[in-house]
C-alpha cells in the first residue's frame, strides 16, 4: 500500500525570499485563501490589521521588501500542520524591527499568519 507525502512548508523558499528582499518568492507560500493579522503599535490586539488573500498580502510584501533595509531569517521552527519563525530587519539609520509569526499551512502552503512586530522608536 502507497502513501503520498502531503506538501511541507519549504523553509528555504522562506529564507531566500526574507534575505533576498523577494516578495514574490514569499507570495509563493501563501494560499489563495490566506489571511494575516498583523499586531503592533499601530494595529493592537483588539484591532489587528487584517488582509485577506493573495492579492493583499502581495501589495504588502512588495512594500515591506521594496524598502531599503535588511532582512534576516534568524529562526524558523516547523511542527505538523504549523510554524513559527523570526525575523530580524534594520533600517540604514540604525532603526531594528524585531517581527515573529505562527502560521498555519494546508497542503505546504501558509492559510493564516499572526504577525506581531516591533521597532525602535
Amino acid at each position: 500500500m502507497a502513501t503520498t507525502a502531503s506538501p511541507s512548508f519549504d523553509t528555504e523558499t522562506l529564507r531566500r525570499g526574507i534575505e533576498g528582499h523577494t516578495a514574490s518568492t514569499l507570495l509563493s507560500l501563501y494560499a489563495d485563501d490566506a489571511e494575516i493579522r498583523i499586531v503592533d503599535r499601530n494595529a493592537q490586539p483588539s484591532h489587528p490589521k487584517v488582509l485577506h488573500g493573495r492579492q493583499e498580502i502581495g501589495s504588502m510584501l512588495e512594500d515591506v521588501y521594496g524598502r531599503e533595509m535588511t532582512h534576516k531569517l534568524e529562526r524558523c521552527v516547523v511542527q505538523g500542520d504549523g510554524a513559527a519563525f523570526v525575523e530580524s530587519c534594520e533600517y540604514p539609520d540604525g532603526v531594528r524591527v524585531l517581527a515573529e509569526s505562527m502560521i498555519a499551512l494546508r497542503d505546504g502552503k501558509i492559510t493564516e499568519q499572526i504577525l506581531i512586530q516591533a521597532w525602535d522608536e
